[in-house]
């Protein structure tokens, strides 16, 4: 009887050990960009995100956003080279595919402080009742969409 205890486990700490082997943890997202020097400048001056690797005359930067994750930069046409792509076009005019959200204390706030600097938005601060959130929206330098949002309205 012992035997088959010690054998379940056993059995039963391999699963486990074989789930950690697979258990994937998001590091960052990386934003291949064209306007390198811009984009970085954006991140860190303007959204004021913390710089954790990298310099605004250089090809990748990484900026801390939350604990263990981050955004981070890296020149479009050197990963094109990488994965093979670099033939495809750059650009080609569609609707967005993803969105980076960032929650904040005041949306209100934050877009007022953001378009002081200079920030263009796609719209001003919205109720969005069924989302149960105040949002509003901008692109980096780069187009990609940006959405800032305050929950619980």
């Amino acid at each position: 009887m012992a035997r088959l205890v010690l054998k379940l486990q056993f059995r039963k700490m391999k699963i486990k050990l074989k789930n950690l082997e697979y258990r994937m943890k998001l590091n960052n997202v990386r934003l291949l960009v064209n306007e390198f020097y811009q984009t970085f400048i954006f991140y860190r001056d303007i959204l004021g995100l913390e710089l954790e690797y990298g310099s605004e005359d250089g090809v990748y930067a990484s900026f801390k956003t939350t604990e263990g994750s981050g955004i981070a930069l890296f020149k479009r046409n050197l990963m094109s080279e990488v994965i093979g792509t670099a033939e495809l076009p750059a650009e080609t005019p569609m609707q967005d595919k993803q969105a980076l959200v960032f929650a904040v204390n005041n949306v209100d706030q934050v877009y007022q402080r953001l378009k002081a600097q200079g920030c263009r938005f796609l719209n001003q601060p919205t109720d969005m009742s069924a989302w149960g959130i105040r949002v509003v929206h901008l692109r980096d330098p780069d187009g990609h969409l940006i959405e800032l949002y305050t929950g619980s309205i």
